[in-house]
């Protein structure tokens, strides 16, 4: 299976030596789970696209630390593109800022959320569990890092977890279309480098509870089985 990843966002370069950049977690995640897998990265910031749309067999996008309601052309084309995809029953998932896009391309609202930052290791619990689900806990753990959050799924959507803070954490379009808010592709070091950078931003009452967070693995790999097992539906 080859795997298109949209990047919407670039690595503060004194990190990228530790984390590498957003597809290159994506790929480490996934890579670590079948080692079979093919990527093919598009940054779509700077306007890369597939020459063909079937030239992958499923698309992946990246968070990133624009918001999806801003007046940028590289957004409103990503939207674009989201649509066809939907319109040709593409398989993607879409992660934090791509959860969100996914939303507003179709349909939804995605909004700066009066709860203020989410950020550390945060609880999402199943609502409903579908078929690519492993049948475990409904509760699974994921890093988060976000302001934005979707506050209307787009029709046709079915959300399938949250929690009191994210109502709507990980949501599903027809058999073809698969979004999560949560990071599985973060590793601890790396949200804990965003903390530090965004601290007086958070807030240091959240900045803290996100640090202390961190002290318990995310199910980064559980995730990441759901993902493939979606895609291979």
């Amino acid at each position: 299976m080859k795997i298109g990843i949209l990047k919407t966002d670039a690595v503060r370069p004194e990190w990228v030596p530790d984390y590498g950049e957003y597809p290159d977690m994506f790929m480490a995640l996934l890579g670590r789970l079948d080692p079979s897998l093919e990527f093919r990265v598009y940054d779509v910031e700077e306007g890369e696209y597939p020459e063909d749309i079937d030239e992958v067999d499923a698309y992946l996008i990246t968070g990133s630390k624009s918001s999806v309601y801003e007046d940028k052309p590289w957004i409103a084309r990503l939207m674009d593109f989201v649509r066809e995809l939907d319109r040709r029953r593409k398989k993607l998932v879409g992660i934090c800022f791509g959860h969100q896009l996914v939303a507003h391309a179709l349909g939804g609202r995605t909004e700066k959320s009066a709860k203020g930052w989410g950020v550390g290791l945060h609880s999402h619990r199943f609502r409903t569990q579908p078929g690519w689900h492993d049948g475990g806990s409904e509760a699974f753990s994921v890093i988060v890092s976000h302001q934005d959050q979707v506050v209307q799924p787009a029709p046709g959507t079915v959300v399938l977890a949250g929690s009191e803070f994210c109502e709507n954490a990980v949501c599903q379009v027809g058999e073809h279309i698969l979004t999560f808010q949560g990071h599985p592709e973060f590793v601890p070091g790396y949200s804990r480098e965003l903390l530090d950078y965004r601290r007086e931003a958070i807030g240091e009452a959240v900045y803290q509870q996100g640090v202390a967070s961190l002290q318990q693995a995310p199910e980064s790999e559980r995730i990441g089985r759901w993902i493939l097992r979606f895609l291979r539906s």
